[in-house]
């Protein structure tokens, strides 16, 4: 009887983690490799099945939770972040899912602590507990190989099913243990790809390029949401070109689309270290798109919205060719860095960082690399930052469109970034009438509250739009440009820097060169994509000694 009842629990855990036929398989062989080793602990198959049961519930509310916040799943190579301040993070900004997943492991604790001390159990003889565990374990290895392993898993990752079975894929997976002790690439080929020549400048004189990385903005047509004439300005410029951004995250870990943005790879390729690439990564990359532009006489110029201390930011923006890197903490009166981050101001951080850059321009000679990263639109949502009595009827506008009050709040933000935003634009224009300038900008990440947006018009889940955000493209000052206007190609991130140099007019040297002839291959994404050019590009790139990586040996 209880056996029976057990047995029913299982089906029913299994069932809930996975939600899934595809790789139910793999997670039943997982759960009974759990059970044998469990049996040699306690005896007895009842508490065995039942402490196997905690297992998966606990792996299984570990990845809905990150999956919530990241828009992926659990894997093992995610255990890492745990000592890279992610807890505390949650802590401040996520006091809710904290709680739940607090709630959910004091019960899950209760569980096993009853089972142990009073579910009754019946003995096995230790020659029987052996023979299940190498029966168990030769299923595990056969249903890891008939699934696929790692790789089919890593398709669905961004899927809300096979919680456990993808779990159970990345802990069987040799790569995931050796990215613990070293960088890895893993969509690397054993043959180099031959570069493709240079491509000459189409025009005689470079533009100034300034590029925006807007926090967590989106645009929320791509939910079915309408959008006022401002935003429709800001978010597709009639002057510009304009359309999807592919990202590699979702939620948070803003410097790993910056990463790809400069150095025109996927965050993504280098597994749990793609949290770390500015502190592990500082000094591997060797060519990016900043160091490129110095080459060809610009200045570059990082001026971001965080303090100097954060996350190693100076250091690597150093080494990936940033010559002047401002911080909040650097900016001149009259901008007050502890009045600025009780809100993070769009207003107040895009005026100070353009003051600064105008002022350069007119102390200065040749072209400008102007790189900012803003932090206004970062969740929590439930916080009001935009002042009372500012943009109310839009603010209006965006609850008749979805009566959710974390919507508004994103929708006002963007209201007002889009606001200042139209003011700046219009002051460059008017203080350099002569001088040519590249304008790009793109949101990051979709923030958390996408979730919300999604559940309150019950849209169909889409793995892929939950990474898709967008870029616009304009030329200022520049009548005679013959830079492509209204709906763009959807791109992925990785390819964007390269997208910049060629409307910049800009020469492509061999790597940019042969990057761009991978975005007919890739399409919109570059991970995601199964290019076999990409993986040997990737090969090039590490035997040119432009990417320190330890590798393993070529065929392993």
């Amino acid at each position: 009887m209880i056996l029976t009842a057990i047995g029913l629990a299982a089906a029913g855990v299994l069932w809930n983690a996975e939600r899934s036929f595809e790789h139910l398989r793999l997670a039943g062989a997982a759960f009974c490799f759990c059970i044998a080793a469990l049996l040699l602990a306690v005896g007895d198959p009842e508490r065995a099945t039942v402490l196997a049961l905690v297992i998966v519930a606990a792996v299984h509310g570990a990845s809905a939770l990150k999956y919530a916040h990241s828009g992926l799943k659990l894997t093992m190579t995610d255990l890492p972040l745990l000592l890279a301040g992610t807890v505390p993070f949650f802590f401040v900004q996520y006091p809710l899912a904290v709680t739940a997943a607090l709630t959910g492991l004091f019960g899950l604790i209760a569980v096993t602590v009853i089972a142990l001390l009073y579910l009754p159990g019946t003995p096995i003889p230790l020659a029987a507990q052996m023979a299940f565990l190498g029966l168990a374990a030769l299923g595990l290895a056969l249903a890891y190989r008939s699934s696929g392993g790692a790789t089919a898993l890593q398709r669905i990752s961004a899927q809300p099913r096979c919680f456990f079975s993808t779990f159970v894929a990345s802990l069987l997976d040799p790569r995931s243990w050796r990215q613990f002790g070293g960088f890895v690439l893993s969509d690397i080929a054993d043959d180099p790809l031959p570069l493709l020549p240079a491509t000459p400048a189409k025009r005689p004189t470079y533009p100034d390029i300034i590029v925006i990385q807007h926090e967590s903005i989106f645009d929320p047509r791509l939910y079915g949401l309408p959008v006022g004439p401002l935003l429709t300005d800001f978010l597709t410029p009639p002057q510009g070109l304009h359309g999807r951004l592919n990202v590699d995250i979702f939620g948070g870990g803003s410097w790993q689309s910056e990463f790809s943005l400069l150095t025109g790879l996927s965050s993504a390729s280098f597994g749990s270290n793609g949290y770390f690439l500015f502190e592990r990564g500082a000094g591997c990359f060797h060519h990016s798109l900043p160091k490129t532009l110095a080459t060809l006489g610009y200045t570059t110029t990082l001026t971001s919205s965080c303090r100097r201390g954060f996350l190693n930011y100076d250091n690597f923006y150093r080494e990936i060719g940033m010559r002047e890197r401002i911080f909040t903490d650097d900016l001149p009166a009259p901008f007050d860095v502890d009045k600025f981050e009780a809100t993070n101001s769009d207003s107040a951080f895009l005026q100070a960082a353009l003051d600064l850059h105008a002022d350069a321009i007119d102390k200065g000679s040749g072209p400008r690399f102007l790189y900012m990263l803003t932090n206004y639109n970062h969740g929590p949502h439930s916080r009001r930052l935009v002042a009372a009595g500012q943009f109310e009827r839009q603010r209006a506008f965006a609850m008749a469109s979805l009566p959710d009050a974390t919507y508004a709040e994103y929708y006002a933000r963007l209201v007002e970034t889009a606001d200042t935003w139209r003011k700046l634009k219009a002051d460059l224009v008017a203080r350099f009438p002569d001088r040519p300038m590249l304008v790009i900008h793109y949101g990051d990440h979709q923030p958390v509250m996408t979730r919300r947006i999604q559940s309150r018009l019950q849209l169909v889940s889409d793995a892929r739009r939950q990474f898709q955000t967008f870029y616009a493209i304009e030329m200022l000052n520049d009548p005679t440009a013959s830079t492509a206007t209204g709906r763009g190609p959807d791109l992925d991130i990785a390819f964007l820097g390269t997208v910049a140099l060629q409307h910049a007019g800009l020469p492509l040297d061999p790597i940019f060169a042969t990057r761009a002839s991978l975005r007919e291959q890739c399409g919109e994404t570059y991970f995601a994509s199964t290019s076999e050019r990409k993986r040997r590009f990737h090969r090039t790139l590490v035997d040119l000694g432009l990417i320190d990586i330890g590798q393993p040996a070529r065929g392993q």
